[in-house]
């Protein structure tokens, strides 16, 4: 077996591997071999079907798959060898080769385009300034915060008039054109109706005048033209519901409206567990201790995404850009045209620099994650999702468990760690840069996102 290469500039070679039938034969012919104690061929005892027979019914197919098999193998290995620091994958040789005969040829020759990480220096220091927004928590934020939690622990009422964004419980009946009922016709006697979603402004105003035990006819279909959504207030598939036409008769048996939970006692036991806040003032002190802690990783978010573009700013090392379009249609086999990886490259480029420029970082300053801090950072990504349903209070053996079963997953423990990892890489560039720091009230720092 030889291979070399051939340096086509900095950013590109080619990678040549020949092949004699002494560096595959031994292969084919052990697979051959071992097919010969399975095969199954009529007119031969198992294990007794001669060599030759079994060599002329599979040679040519085993021979492809041990030869593509070797060049993987060999090409895996010339680039650990050699130390080369590739971009995505070895690329077909996109030039004329000479076509593979494998019924009589016994030497193969295989080329491979590459695309070369370039080599760069990154040079970081106080001259470089990056903002860090220290987000204020004010009484508006507070009371934002508050108010979401009274909505979120409110509850469902009883009342007779009718309001937009009340829970209507109806009978629906059909009904002919001068509203009398169908005798046989559909009817469903728990529906739910949704002023919300009707098309119809009349009929949504005619609704919305209706007290409990009012009745209304109007055509159905001109109020909800979805099928889906007749299909659901008559208790019908969907299918069915797309032949139904005419007039229906709405008689509300209840209307239920939903009602934010007041600041007292019991709101603050359903948030943040029972007597552990005695007062609105112990109260909107949680609040702010909460919001402080959310507006602090919405600081350090942001910070990432500055700290990113500083980086990818200096990067000013080109990379071998149609290589890599070349490979991005490869691996997606053809779900995109050119033209669309053309379209969205750009932001493909700054993504692969930053990605470049943190094996740098970690690779120069030996940045590691532990075990200990992976299964930290899951049992937090917990704490935060939980926090997200109103339960702040989860016992630790819960989220240990819940952190566990998370890291189970080998997507999820990548995505993890590549997390902690970059975290790592930010608080890095962190002590050698110059941080600005500046307050920002909540509503300014939204629409900086905003302004996107």
């Amino acid at each position: 077996m030889n291979i070399s290469r051939e340096n086509i500039d900095e950013l590109n070679l080619v990678l040549k591997l020949e092949l004699a039938k002494e560096d595959y034969d031994e292969r084919v012919n052990n697979v051959l071999k071992d097919y010969r104690k399975k095969a199954n061929v009529p007119g031969f005892r198992p294990g007794k079907v001669p060599f030759g027979l079994i060599n002329k019914m599979y040679r040519k197919p085993v021979l492809v798959e041990e030869v593509n098999k070797l060049v993987s193998e060999s090409v895996s290995k010339f680039l650990i060898d050699e130390k080369l620091n590739i971009l995505g994958e070895p690329l077909p040789h996109d030039g004329e080769l000479k076509p593979i005969d494998w019924d009589k040829d016994e030497s193969f020759e295989f080329k491979f385009d590459l695309g070369m990480a370039p080599e760069f220096e990154l040079k970081l220091s106080t001259k470089d300034k990056i903002p860090f927004y220290n987000i204020k928590v004010d009484d508006s934020l507070i009371d934002k915060y508050a108010d979401s939690y009274a909505q979120r622990f409110g509850n469902n009422i009883d009342v007779e008039e009718i309001k937009e964004g009340d829970i209507i419980t109806a009978v629906v009946e059909q009904a002919d054109g001068e509203g009398n009922l169908v005798e046989g016709g559909l009817q469903n006697s728990e529906a739910r109706i949704s002023t919300q979603v009707i098309k119809d402004d009349k009929i949504r105003k005619d609704i919305l005048k209706l007290k409990k035990n009012d009745s209304l006819v109007f055509d159905l279909r001109k109020a909800y033209p979805n099928n889906t959504e007749i299909g659901s207030i008559l208790k019908i598939k969907t299918e069915e519901a797309a032949q139904v036409e005419g007039d229906f008769k709405v008689t509300v048996t209840q209307i239920q409206r939903y009602i934010k939970s007041e600041i007292n006692q019991e709101l603050f036991d359903k948030v943040y567990g029972e007597g552990n806040v005695k007062s609105e003032k112990e109260f909107r002190g949680k609040i702010t201790e909460e919001a402080a802690q959310g507006l602090k990783n919405d600081s350090q978010y942001k910070f990432r995404i500055d700290v990113k573009d500083t980086l990818v700013k200096k990067f000013k090392s080109s990379l071998p850009e149609a290589f890599l379009k070349r490979w991005l249609f490869a691996i997606n086999e053809g779900k995109f045209s050119m033209e669309e990886i053309e379209k969205d490259f750009d932001k493909f480029v700054e993504d692969l620099k930053w990605q470049l420029l943190k094996d740098k970082i970690t690779s120069e300053n030996q940045i590691k994650v532990t075990e200990a801090e992976i299964k930290e950072a899951a049992k937090e990504n917990a704490r935060m999702q939980f926090s997200y349903y109103g339960m702040n209070n989860v016992p630790d053996e819960h989220l240990e468990a819940f952190a566990n079963r998370t890291l189970e997953d080998k997507e999820q423990l990548r995505k993890i760690s590549e997390t902690k990892i970059e975290e790592k890489i930010v608080e890095h560039v962190r002590s050698v840069v110059k941080v600005d720091e500046k307050d920002i009230t909540a509503e300014k720092f939204n629409k900086m996102f905003e302004e996107k």
